[in-house]
């Protein structure tokens, strides 16, 4: 059976990546990191959607992103900007205090080298570039340049075995990445999205405003609770 290693944060866009790459047919490989992020509710809904799913494989590694880099995300000292905040920061253009430095390069760098030595064929990682947050590390772009990278710098790519980097929900709205989650029958309430970790979803995070917003434009509720 073909394998893929599947970066699995335990929000919904991961969740839906996973969930096609097991479509697709491969024997599923699961990442997850702890960065030192405020909260770990994610880490305890990516372990739920490994169970759900059966992944042959499920790697939680700890990796001090604080240590070296300031985000809303990781140091309690930044705020985690609402709604109202975030309309101000995109008429700007401007990448978020959310934005974690390089997270995605170092996340896809630990991937492939556990690709490498799971000889898989694939990496799924859920990013998108129509409903996202304005991080570059998000981007097509940066994707492809990543795909060089691995195709460059690694014995696989050297010897014409090329680990492919796939982006499914690169191009889809949240309202379709949620669509396609459920025909793939995907546990949105298993998930988590908001950038608080709390006992409900705050409602008011640019994660939580997606989210709903899609759920919204879908037709459907929620299974989630919100504080609002």
């Amino acid at each position: 059976m073909k394998k893929a290693v599947c970066l699995l944060s335990g929000g919904l866009d991961s969740s839906v990546a996973l969930a096609i790459a097991k479509f697709e047919g491969y024997e599923i490989y699961a990442l997850t990191f702890f960065y030192n992020q405020k909260h770990s509710r994610e880490l305890e809904s990516a372990k739920k959607i490994a169970r759900y799913f059966k992944v042959k494989e499920h790697k939680i590694l700890n990796i001090p992103l604080n240590e070296i880099g300031i985000s809303a995300l990781t140091d309690r000292n930044v705020e985690i900007p609402t709604k109202k905040n975030y309309n101000e920061i995109k008429r700007k253009k401007e990448i978020p205090p959310t934005y974690v430095p390089s997270r995605n390069i170092i996340f896809l760098s630990y991937a492939l080298a556990y690709a490498e030595t799971l000889d898989a064929d694939a990496i799924f990682i859920g990013v998108n570039q129509i409903d996202y947050s304005n991080y570059p590390d998000c981007r097509k772009e940066f994707i492809q340049k990543f795909q060089e990278v691995a195709k460059i710098g690694t014995k696989r790519g050297i010897e014409g075995k090329e680990i492919e980097i796939k982006t499914p929900l690169i191009n889809l709205k949240k309202a379709e990445i949620i669509r396609k989650g459920f025909s793939l029958k995907v546990p949105f309430e298993l998930t988590w999205s908001c950038y608080k970790g709390k006992e409900k979803a705050c409602g008011k995070c640019e994660s939580c405003v997606l989210r709903l917003k899609g759920f919204e434009e879908v037709g459907l509720e929620d299974p989630l609770e919100y504080e609002i």
